[in-house]
């Protein structure tokens, strides 16, 4: 590359490369700069307002030693394996049978995908009224005569967390369904009609030709499904408060209430690290794997 070729292609673009300078400004100024400061201030024992007092690694003993901050843990990863399970299957499985062709498919997409319109408080107060034992699907099935049903998640402790899934399914599948169905409208006519004339099933088709093809959509839907995992917040406060007792306690809520209503930020510094710690380990060797790999390839 001569000289004379490097300063016009600086300047190439230059509108759209000034355009882009207060995104930047933003995304090293506060998303990077609040994250390097949050992690500081996890090390001092901030109360109320933040002070450069350091105690090293109390925070984080305290933390892991907090039964509260262990449930919070064992609920967010039960929560995130079977939404991550369920969504996929279930939004696949849903994106499939609209690709045949039915009958008032745009009826059927849009009822599916209503659910992702609405805010996740409006999702959690809806399953509330559902899943209350004396006014939804319990005192109704016990109306019509079956006085022995029992199902009310929400009022116990050992399954309160499958009832802020199936919520969190509710609102989600649809959602996922349409990225698979986008997907699955790309995929090449040629190949239907080759699986066809070779006499591979359907069933056959999808497992070995199509999912492997559609691997991008597959990773974008992981990608929107974790991120709305982590920050899981919404749903619990709607159903439950966190209850009952501290059965229904996720992460977010976690940090949350001992950042604005213990006043004691050093904590919620300590559990918020953590979770960006849980997003890292993920990320990094998806971003290695994904990105690092191409550049080689190529």
């Amino acid at each position: 590359m001569s000289r004379a070729t490097r300063p016009s292609r600086l300047f190439r673009n230059l509108n759209g490369k000034i355009a882009a300078i207060p995104m930047i400004f933003t995304a090293l100024v506060i998303f990077i700069g609040g994250t390097v400061w949050t992690v500081v201030y996890s090390f001092t024992n901030s109360k109320l307002l933040p002070r450069a007092q350091f105690v090293g690694f109390d925070q984080y003993e305290r933390l892991w030693s907090t039964s509260r901050w262990m449930i919070s843990i064992e609920n967010i990863f039960i929560y995130g394996v079977l939404s991550l399970i369920f969504t996929i299957v279930v939004g696949f499985l849903l994106a499939v049978l609209l690709d045949q062709k039915i009958r008032f498919e745009d009826t059927f997409r849009t009822i599916m995908l209503y659910p992702f319109a609405l805010s996740f408080i409006v999702t959690g107060l809806v399953w509330q009224w559902i899943l209350n034992p004396e006014f939804g699907l319990q005192g109704i099935v016990r109306g019509l005569g079956w006085e022995s049903f029992t199902f009310n998640p929400l009022y116990d402790q050992d399954i309160v967390i499958y009832g802020i899934l199936i919520a969190g399914l509710w609102q989600g599948t649809g959602f996922v369904m349409c990225i698979m169905l986008a997907g699955l409208r790309g995929i090449d006519e040629d190949i239907w009609k080759a699986s066809r004339v070779d006499g591979i099933p359907r069933w056959r088709t999808y497992l070995f030709i199509v999912i492997p093809m559609m691997r991008p959509v597959f990773i974008t839907a992981l990608v929107l499904i974790a991120s709305g995992i982590v920050k899981l917040y919404d749903l619990v406060v709607a159903q439950t408060s966190g209850g009952p007792g501290n059965a229904s306690e996720v992460p977010a809520k976690y940090v949350y209430d001992y950042m604005f209503q213990a006043q004691n930020l050093g904590q919620g510094f300590a559990a918020s690290t953590m979770m960006l710690l849980t997003v890292l380990i993920v990320l990094i060797p998806w971003a290695y794997l994904e990105f690092g790999g191409r550049q080689k390839n190529g």
